[in-house]
């Protein structure tokens, strides 16, 4: 069994972390989909984009939540707390305003998390 942490600000993102996971993730498996939110973010987007997963997801469980805070910190504790195998990020916000490459949280869980993390291309929003 391995335990999936999906960590999400977009409907984008989310998909995308959803077709990574597809031809991997199976029914032993759990996918916590997880969406920080902080002061200047609508909530709403935060449950749009943990929704996703559960109508993408047929095979492995799936756990949704919605914490305030900083996101990185967010992640980390959670992958402490719920013994994460494999974190999947997408590479900066799923924003198509964003600026193309990493974006700050995505770095600090490359460098921070002691678990494989995936970056998963979001496709392209233009």
């Amino acid at each position: 069994m391995t335990t999936f942490l999906v960590a999400t600000a977009s409907v984008h993102t989310t998909a995308a972390a959803c077709d990574y996971l597809g031809d991997r993730a199976t029914a032993d498996d759990t996918v916590l989909v997880v969406s920080a939110t902080e002061p200047d973010s609508d909530p709403r987007d935060a449950g749009d984009a943990t929704n996703v997963a559960r109508t993408r997801l047929v095979d492995p469980t799936v756990e949704t939540i919605t914490e305030d805070g900083r996101p990185s910190d967010v992640i980390q504790s959670l992958v402490a707390e719920h013994d994460v195998d494999e974190v999947l990020i997408g590479p900066r916000r799923g924003d198509p305003d964003a600026a193309p490459g990493l974006g700050g949280t995505a770095a600090d869980l490359l460098v921070s998390l002691d678990v494989p993390v995936v970056v998963v291309p979001l496709p392209d929003l233009s």
